[in-house]
């Protein structure tokens, strides 16, 4: 078999004058694409390692006598390969999402171009002998010019593809020379507009593959699976020619011929691979073979034979200290998070990733979509004019590109959709690369996003249409899109939001109803949340404490601020909220109940796997204590398959209070990607109700204190203003109404949603800087009435609020009813509504019983599990990369901050309320750019919230769902306080539950 010439993409560059970094063809010299595979007999020698470097300004400002073998580079600088310069001290990263930092005149660059020249001096192992040697790049941004001994092999572009030059005859055995000079900006850039940072140099492996007579030029495997018959048809197609076994097959066929057998097939649950041997004349290649077959039918992406779901990320590659410079420990721990959190599909945005990446989702089982190294999205700002992909002179190296993917990633099982790349608008060259990906590769669909007529693919994408959108499409009644034909066509494909769910800051909101749509609706097949990760670079402080940089944060004449932050893990891969509620919601795994019943339902929401490999455990609850547990008998369920159980007589409780039935679903045995235990789903079923504390029977009288102060039960008022100042001796600042929070970058919106940035809104009402009116105190015998009118300035809004206070004589708690009215006609949500109070900062350990263990907010609380936890006050904040709300815990009936010595208060609510405690105030937290900005005060502020607004994921996505905004409306609510005192056996700093 011979491996297909680009037959466009190799002609001569159409445009003759310019030089090799700015013309539009791919690049001269390079061998054509083909397979990779991690290994084989023939020997190989990495030239990874430290290179001498040098940096100039401009593409030209140095000839090019580096390259010869007597040059002196010894006073260079030294450099990791791979890296990227801008990392190691020479020049500083850049951000931007879609603008191109420089003019926009393809394929022209600007005089200023950082040019950095490598010099690398090696040896060639002994042995290295006869036949020849390919040296081969997998990534280099953005274009590099190479030489060998003094000798240039070539150019080449494409980023994040690979790149060979056949070095064979000009090696020595010692004292190899390899220059390769490498431009940040050339006329690949303008296809490498990707919403990251701008990261120059040589960050993939470098390597020397020695290709002995008769080796393996290229191999194609294609393995279908037939889902009727059970059988796999496996043909593998070489160059040259040679064999195939597959020992647990009893396959041993000539190259090019097909066998069909019983086997198990693969998918992203079951990734059952089986290992195969080529043999050429000259070289043995170990091959891991997944049968599987991915077609459309009847409007439904299939593979073998059945509907799968994505449950899937956006993933860019990205390293907080490495930027893409990725090592296979990294991306394993990626995989693993993945897994780990019920993740089952990556695209692979907007490149494709580094090769040992699909090696890794082949075996621990992800679908992938594969997304070729293409995106023209700055174009949009001068109105797509000059767009590459719909000028025909530009077309070579869009095929290149396309070719490079497909020959490189075609035998891996878990490509099962090839992407032509993001949002480049739409061309005449986007179909030339379906075209050609079909020619090579027809057992795949394509996919492409920002093409509503769906002309050239075979799936219907979209980015960020909202829930209602989502439901139309799924019961395929969208609104019209051009042409006739076409828009019939498009009604009939299977449909995937390739990204949704924008995960920047808190957030994102509404993945449940995101997930629901896509359960309901056989066409809506998923999506991928944007993104996987924070792309914040590490820093440190003078006296080093560590942050992470955004755009700007580098003196960057333009950039896109923390928009390049919006991932489901942070920099250091910590899972975010955000990753722990899409877990919950994408679990598959359905655990409903009926505690009055007594019945629990198990539904198997997956696509190809049994629950034979889970256990399930149940625990009976009183006000957050496990008082009973057991195992619960579930049968090993089919996909798609549920039943009932009945779940055991519950113990008798030592005392009443709230009960609740958990149900767990874990893993019974230790996997790839996790141990036995590990849990993959859960449910809570009610039993019983959480009573609250009721109303004072026998109120306690109010008098006066010493200086004047009114005493009510445990607490000192202000007579002037009412404000508590005392509760037993417990110093308190407020507490008083509060509405403001620290706008989310949810909050703050995208700029072409301006009804719905209530960020700016808030500000503009002036919800940050409410003043607040005493009214009125009166106090009687058992009661103190504060009315006040909080208000923003310059507007006539208001919310007129009264605190009544009362205590019980036989007890030491101070009970709270708040009452609140809206005055005015309020133009939009509020961002919380509750009570904000100070108190001391030695309190700094918090215990509850609510939601937890991590924060909830109205549209992201899927995930918040009723428990008794506790964590210092300083775990209880999330550490976004740009300081905003965070840290709420929902449905708190109880939460008490004691001292180490275990003395300290409590609040208990009704209803239940968001809890939140924090060392800073939400004006000092607004006004932090960084968490290094973020300094401990003297008290902790807690908040006691009856309202939170939602979330949802408008910096990219639409707003809060109206079930989840905070509407500003006559409101009451009601707290009790009073003061803990120590508790035998418990020590300071306890975590968890």
């Amino acid at each position: 078999m011979s491996t297909p010439q680009n037959d466009l993409a190799y002609q001569d560059p159409p445009y003759r004058d310019l030089p090799y970094y700015e013309d539009v063809s791919p690049g001269r010299g390079t061998a054509p694409p083909r397979a990779w595979y991690a290994s084989s007999d023939a020997a190989r020698l990495s030239l990874n390692g430290i290179w001498r470097f040098r940096l100039s300004p401009t593409a030209t400002a140095e000839d090019d006598s580096f390259a010869r073998r007597d040059f002196d580079a010894s006073r260079w600088d030294e450099l990791p390969v791979p890296a990227h310069w801008v990392l190691h001290g020479h020049g500083s990263p850049a951000y931007t999402n879609t603008r191109y930092p420089f003019p926009v005149d393809p394929p022209r660059l600007p005089t200023e171009n950082p040019t950095g020249d490598h010099r690398l001096v090696f040896d060639l192992p002994a042995g290295w002998e006869g036949g020849g040697t390919l040296l081969r790049f997998d990534g280099v941004e953005s274009c590099a010019r190479v030489w060998l001994n003094g000798v240039e092999l070539g150019t080449f572009k494409g980023s994040r593809l690979p790149h060979e030059f056949e070095v064979g005859g000009r090696l020595r055995p010692h004292g190899n020379v390899l220059a390769v000079r490498v431009h940040q900006w050339s006329s690949g850039t303008y296809l490498e507009d990707q919403d990251q940072w701008w990261l120059p140099g040589i960050f993939r492996d470098v390597t020397l593959l020695h290709r002995p007579e008769g080796a393996v030029r290229d191999v194609f495997v294609h393995a279908s699976y037939d889902h009727t018959d059970g059988t796999g048809t496996l043909r593998v197609d070489a160059d040259p020619g040679g064999r195939l076994t597959v020992p647990e097959l009893g396959i041993d066929v000539a190259t090019g011929e097909a066998a069909t057998v019983p086997v198990e097939p693969w998918s992203a649950e079951l990734p059952r691979l089986y290992a195969a041997e080529l043999a050429t004349a000259g070289e043995r290649v170990p091959l891991r073979i997944g049968f599987r077959t991915v077609a459309v039918e009847d409007g439904v992406l299939k593979v073998n034979g059945a509907r799968i779901l994505f449950r899937g990320v956006n993933r860019h590659e990205f390293h907080p200290e490495h930027g893409r410079a990725l090592d296979e420990k990294t991306m394993l721990r990626d995989l693993l998070l993945m897994k780990q959190h019920n993740i089952n599909a990556v695209r692979t945005s907007h490149y494709p990733p580094h090769p040992a990446f699909l090696d890794l989702c082949d075996e621990l089982g992800m679908w992938v979509i594969d997304e070729c190294d293409l995106e023209t999205h700055g174009f949009a700002s001068v109105g797509w004019r000059g767009n590459p992909v719909d000028d025909e002179r530009w077309t070579p190296a869009l095929l290149d590109r396309a070719s490079r993917m497909v020959e490189r990633d075609k035998n891996h099982p878990s490509v099962v959709l090839w992407s032509l790349g993001n949002e480049c608008g739409t061309g005449r060259g986007l179909g030339a690369m379906a075209d050609r990906i079909r020619g090579r590769d027809p057992h795949r669909p394509v996919h492409y996003e920002s093409d509503l007529s769906c002309a050239h693919v075979d799936v219907y994408s979209r980015m960020y249409a909202d829930h209602a959108e989502v439901e139309r499409i799924g019961r395929r009644t969208e609104a019209p899109w051009g042409d006739r034909e076409l828009d019939v066509r498009r009604r009939a494909m299977p449909f995937l939001l390739c990204e949704y769910a924008h995960a920047m800051g808190n957030g994102p909101g509404g993945l449940l109803e995101y997930q629901r749509l896509f359960e309901t609706y056989e066409r809506c097949q998923g999506g991928f949340v944007w993104e996987w990760i924070d792309h914040g670079i590490a820093r440190r402080t003078g006296d080093g404490e560590p942050w992470f940089a955004y755009g700007g944060d580098f003196g960057e004449e333009l950039h896109d601020g923390n928009f390049v932050c919006d991932g489901l893990v942070f920099p250091d891969r910590t899972p975010s909220p955000g990753l722990i509620e899409y877990k919950k919601v994408i679990e598959p795994v359905r655990i409903t109940g009926d505690g009055r019943a007594g019945t629990v339902r198990v539904a198997n929401g997956y696509d190809f796997a049994d629950l034979s490999g889970l256990s399930f455990l149940w625990y009976y609850e009183v006000e957050g204590v496990s008082v009973a547990h057991g195992e619960l008998a579930v049968p090993p369920l089919g996909p798609g398959e549920s039943t009932e159980l009945k779940l055991p007589e519950p113990p008798a409780p030592e005392r009443p209070g709230e009960a609740l039935w958990t149900v767990r679903a874990v893993l019974a045995d230790d996997t790839r990607w996790a141990g036995a235990g590990h849990e993959i789903a859960w449910a809570q079923i009610p039993s019983a109700p959480h009573a609250p504390v009721p109303p004072p029977v026998s109120p306690a009288a109010l008098r006066k204190g010493e200086g004047n102060v009114l005493v009510l039960g445990p607490g000192a008022f202000d007579p002037a203003t009412g404000a508590l100042r005392y509760l037993d001796g417990f110093e308190v600042v407020g507490p008083r109404l509060d509405v403001w929070r620290a706008p989310t970058d949810n909050d703050e919106g995208a700029a072409w949603q301006p009804e719905e940035r209530y960020g700016t809104i808030w500000r503009g009402m002036g919800l940050h800087r409410m003043q607040h009116r005493v009214v009125s105190v009166q106090d009687s015998d058992s009661e103190l009435m504060v009315r006040t009118r909080v208000a923003p300035a310059a507007t006539d809004l208001a919310l007129d609020t009264t605190f009544r206070w009362t205590a019980d004589r036989r007890g030491r708690a101070l009970r709270l009813d708040v009452s609140v009215v809206p005055g005015g006609d309020w133009p939009c949500p509020l961002p919380r509504l509750g009570v904000r109070l100070g108190v001391c900062g030695s309190l700094g350990l918090a215990e509850w019983y609510g939601g937890g263990p991590g924060e909830a907010y109205p549209d992201t609380r899927t995930a918040s599990r009723i428990g008794r936890w506790t964590l210092p006050v300083d775990a209880l904040q999330t550490p976004y990369v740009r300081p905003q709300e965070n840290g709420a815990r929902a449905d708190v009936r109880w939460a008490e901050l004691r001292r180490e010595d275990g003395t300290g208060l409590r609040i208990e609510g009704d209803p239940a309320f968001w809890f939140t405690a924090r060392r800073w105030t939400s004006e000092e937290l607004d006004a932090a750019a960084h968490t290094t900005d973020l300094r401990p005060g003297g008290l902790v502020w807690i908040n006691a919230d009856h309202g939170q607004h939602g979330i949802g994921s408008q910096s990219c996505g639409p707003g809060v769902l109206p079930r989840h905004r905070l509407a500003a409306a006559p409101a009451s609510f009601s707290f009790a306080f009073s003061t803990v005192t120590t508790r035998a056996g418990e020590t300071w700093g306890d975590a968890g539950r």
